[in-house]
């Protein structure tokens, strides 16, 4: 395996078809400097940090664990493209796969997700790769697993191409990634545009700009059908997250009094119900059948 440097220096001068406003190498160091989740690994230990941070990751987004089914990836090759902290993977591993392999574009994410493995007595393959050229023969996989990660990629579409093309015929993908009509979205447009006297601000920039790493995209459900055009069948569900209701915390990015008054006076309640009888949240879940 390619140590990290080396990764990088191939793919820093791959192409940005995505927002044009990020590179890859601006994605990873933004993620380099901290995993998502890592705010809520505290403990003792190593075992007791990575415990606390699957505890409050799945009591913040339980529908993970709707979405995801992982006791279906029982017996199966499995891909997991973004690791991050490794709760997610370490959940796959426990319905005991016929084999594991997770990846990340850093080499953060790769080592907690180790520690985490040696912590709990369990083994997968990880390794840092690139979701837009992966480092895997065609066909290769009965399921693939990415939860929150092609949106930060600069070329999302090749990223879909990949999975499509790694997945072996008749194998499955489960993949989330951010939906363009949101509480969030407004938020951010509140935040960032009307605050600032520019109301006319693209959706595209605020989410590229202000949401996480630089790039970040979100697209609409239409966009979603284009992304995922060459799968035989493609089923996408649209959902709230606990950043539309400002629970937890929001992201790297979003601290400071205001965010903390915001958090006092949401309007939670009604933003649950809106979202109930409408399309309308960050999360777009995509089931996808090759």
């Amino acid at each position: 395996m390619k140590n990290e440097t080396g990764m990088m220096r191939e793919i820093s001068g791959s192409e940005t078809k995505g927002s044009g406003i990020s590179d890859l190498g601006q994605v990873h160091d933004f993620w380099n400097n901290e995993s998502c989740g890592e705010v809520y690994a505290t403990g003792l230990s190593k075992a007791e940090e990575y415990l606390n941070e699957t505890i409050s990751r799945y009591q913040l987004e339980p529908y993970i664990l709707d979405f995801a089914e992982f006791s279906t990836f029982k017996g199966k090759d499995v891909l997991e493209i973004g690791v991050g902290m490794g709760s997610d993977h370490s959940s796959i591993a426990h319905a005991e796969p016929k084999s594991l392999i997770g990846i990340d574009l850093t080499q953060r994410a790769v080592d907690h997700t180790r520690e985490r493995f040696k912590a709990i007595g369990m083994e997968s393959n990880v390794k840092v790769d690139n979701a837009e050229a992966l480092s895997f023969d065609a066909c290769s996989f009965d399921a693939i697993y990415s939860w929150g990660v092609l949106h930060h990629s600069p070329d999302t579409t090749t990223c879909f191409e990949e999975v499509h093309r790694v997945l072996k015929p008749g194998g499955t993908a489960k993949i989330m990634i951010y939906h363009k009509y949101s509480p969030c979205g407004i938020m951010l447009w509140a935040r960032y545009a009307l605050m600032k006297g520019n109301p006319f601000v693209s959706m595209n920039e605020l989410y590229s700009k202000y949401l996480e790493s630089p790039g970040t995209k979100a697209y609409t459900i239409n966009e979603a059908k284009l992304l995922t055009e060459k799968f035989s069948s493609a089923e996408i569900e649209v959902m709230m997250n606990f950043g539309d209701l400002l629970e937890g915390e929001v992201g790297q990015r979003h601290k400071g009094p205001l965010l903390t008054l915001a958090k006092t006076v949401y309007p939670r309640r009604l933003i649950k119900l809106i979202g109930k009888h409408t399309r309308f949240g960050l999360m777009l879940l995509i089931t996808l059948k090759k």
